[in-house]
């Protein structure tokens, strides 16, 4: 055989495989592989109780997540994506609502809380009642006082859509659409929300200083408040109750309603206190207006009964100086850069 033959037959062989490989991919309706994102876990915190190895997170993925959040057809009438109680500006709380708004003109019992770090989170809601962030998303989008929508419609919906096909073929490598992807790219766009950039952290990392007020309002609340607001999530994750009475019309018990043992009666999520001065009204069901309040509520107001957190059960004695150091201190917690993060605000 000559050299010219022998490289002829090599160039068959080769555009033969190049020709297979477009083939198979073009039959299979794959996609390119998506761009894999870097989790960074900011110095000094724990390791994220959500695992990311099995949704492995890529921009895709993550862009994918965002246009479901701010997507009211996820809801039943169009009116109530995810967006609208979780607030950027508000570090995805409710801005100034006690209880969040829902399909039909209707209220739920609780206060939606801000979504910021939430995988470190074992279990969301107040009373703990999910603990797969992958299937949280299914509780409010057919919670019928909620967004009141059919999981299979929503993917129907999807499904006709002429964006959603593409994107989803992006972000998992074909155009399928099932709640198993819509979900975890959901998980994948809130669970990237980390809140870790305030004065405080600035503070920790020596990149900033708190002046003498906020450190005396730090001191304060290291003596008194780190028994529950643990550093550097300021939660430690646990349900207490810190003494609040239950509401007569919601008649709210908490953890109580997960785990039907009385000794949880009133017993509700320690919220993180990151970005505090960005979340009221504050409490499971919004009845404190302001950070003032709840520190009269510790200094005065905690009602003592059989499940009362050993912690408050005596008080948080408060004097006037005291609250006034604590509140210059609990607003170095505030992140602004993550309310004004583009990543996190609605697609383009």
């Amino acid at each position: 055989m000559t050299v010219r033959w022998t490289i002829l037959i090599s160039l068959f062989i080769t555009l033969g495989a190049i020709l297979v490989q477009a083939c198979k991919k073009s039959g299979n309706d794959k996609g390119a592989d998506p761009t894999p994102i870097s989790f960074n876990i900011p110095q000094g915190w724990p390791s994220p109780h959500y695992d990311f190895s099995g949704n492995p997170l890529t921009q895709e993925g993550f862009e994918l997540g965002r246009k479901l959040f701010y997507d009211g057809r996820l809801s039943k009438d169009g009116n109530f994506p995810c967006a609208s109680c979780h607030q950027q500006f508000a570090a995805f709380s409710t801005f100034d609502h006690p209880l969040s708004h829902g399909f039909d003109n209707q209220f739920t019992l609780r206060n939606a809380p801000g979504l910021y770090n939430i995988a470190w989170q074992p279990a969301t809601h107040w009373d703990g009642g999910i603990t797969n962030l992958e299937v949280q998303p299914l509780a409010p989008i057919t919670a019928p006082n909620e967004m009141a929508e059919d999981i299979n419609n929503v993917l129907e919906k999807l499904k006709q859509d002429s964006q959603y096909p593409a994107l989803f073929r992006a972000a998992f490598g074909d155009a399928a659409i099932n709640s198993q992807r819509m979900l975890r790219a959901l998980t994948q766009f809130v669970g990237s929300m980390i809140s870790a950039n305030s004065k405080y952290d600035r503070m920790k990392k020596g990149t900033a200083q708190f002046n003498s007020d906020e450190q005396t309002g730090y001191a304060i609340f290291q003596s008194k408040c780190t028994g529950c607001h643990t550093e550097p999530l300021f939660t430690d994750n646990s349900f207490r109750n810190t003494g609040i009475t239950v509401d007569p019309t919601n008649k709210d018990y908490g953890r109580m309603n997960i785990t039907r043992k009385p000794e949880d009666s009133l017993k509700f999520k320690v919220p993180s206190l990151r970005n505090v001065a960005l979340t009221a009204p504050y409490g499971h069901d919004g009845r404190f207006l302001s950070i003032s309040q709840i520190l009269e509520h510790y200094n005065s107001g905690v009602q003592n009964g059989p499940t009362t957190d050993p912690l408050v059960k005596n008080k948080i004695p408060l004097s006037i100086n005291d609250k006034f150091y604590l509140l210059l201190f609990l607003r170095t917690l505030t992140d602004s850069s993550f309310i004004t993060d583009k990543r996190f605000g609605p697609p383009e």
